[in-house]
């Protein structure tokens, strides 16, 4: 009886030892470093990685080898440290290439827009500005001065202030330096830096920032931040509306649902939902 011949006998690759799952560790260790290395200001060594990382010298200097090889580390020989290599700069200009905001957002916004039958946005600080990248609209929808790549005043706007209460103090105070930053366009809104940090404060503490006339007088919106898993507010979701149709006292149950689905978009990114989080603490 003729033997059957391996794969690698047949020209294919041979099957891995001990299973699939045999290499697992090797991946999330692999990971570890490419975080430890995105996280340090500076080259590090191969000792302090495995010091770090509670891996054998021996078995961090091989993986190195391998990461080097792939291009995603690069080796500095003068000075005995690993950092980044270019080939996570690609991996992470393709991911950026695919909008990924967009394509995990659309189908939470779609949910929410079936579910309080009005417009809903997502937008991104860029600066002082807010900048929207998507809207999704109902069958009927409110006619809005907000489209995608539409910037606004982002002191002025739910979703720019859902952002910027979750900002570092220091990173607001210089995005704001002067009462020539608050411009205006109704007349109404923060004139100047401590009266948004009273805005920001209190809405930090509630979980959701809410804009009632200080874009377009007769229309209103509430908005929630999204986090990645940094902990960095990276985008926020709001619903725009007319006041006449929604009054003062149901927005609080209309910013549940939209905390609801910009909690869901975190999870998404790999962040810590603002629900789990002590919104209350200063950043």
């Amino acid at each position: 009886m003729a033997t059957k011949p391996t794969p690698r006998q047949q020209g294919g690759p041979a099957a891995p030892r001990g299973g699939t799952g045999s290499n697992v560790p090797a991946v999330r260790t692999a990971v570890a470093v490419l975080r430890r290395l995105a996280a340090s200001p500076d080259p590090l060594p191969a000792a302090a990685l495995a010091r770090a990382l509670d891996v054998p010298r021996s078995s961090m200097y091989h993986l190195l080898s391998v990461l080097v090889d792939e291009g995603l580390v690069v080796h500095l020989p003068e000075r005995h440290r690993y950092g980044l290599g270019l080939g996570v700069f690609e991996l992470g200009s393709a991911y950026l290439r695919h909008d990924p905001l967009e394509h995990l957002a659309r189908p939470l916004l779609v949910r929410l827009v079936s579910q309080v039958g009005d417009t809903a946005h997502l937008a991104v600080l860029h600066g002082a500005e807010l900048l929207y990248l998507l809207k999704v609209q109902p069958e009927h929808p409110t006619t809005l001065v907000t489209d995608v790549g539409v910037r606004l005043p982002a002191h002025l706007t739910a979703s720019g202030r859902a952002l910027l209460a979750h900002l570092p103090q220091e990173q607001v105070r210089a995005l704001f330096p002067s009462k020539d930053s608050f411009p205006s366009r109704t007349g109404a809104g923060p004139r100047n830096l401590p009266e948004l940090r009273s805005m920001l404060n209190t809405e930090r503490r509630q979980g959701w920032a809410v804009e009632d006339g200080l874009v377009t007088p007769e229309l209103a919106s509430v908005a929630a931040p999204s986090f990645d898993h940094n902990g960095h507010p990276v985008a926020s979701i709001a619903v725009p509306f007319r006041r006449t149709a929604r009054p003062p006292e149901t927005w609080p149950m209309l910013a549940q649902q939209v905390m609801a689905t910009a909690d869901a978009l975190t999870r998404r990114l790999g962040g810590t939902p603002a629900t789990e989080r002590d919104v209350s603490q200063t950043p």
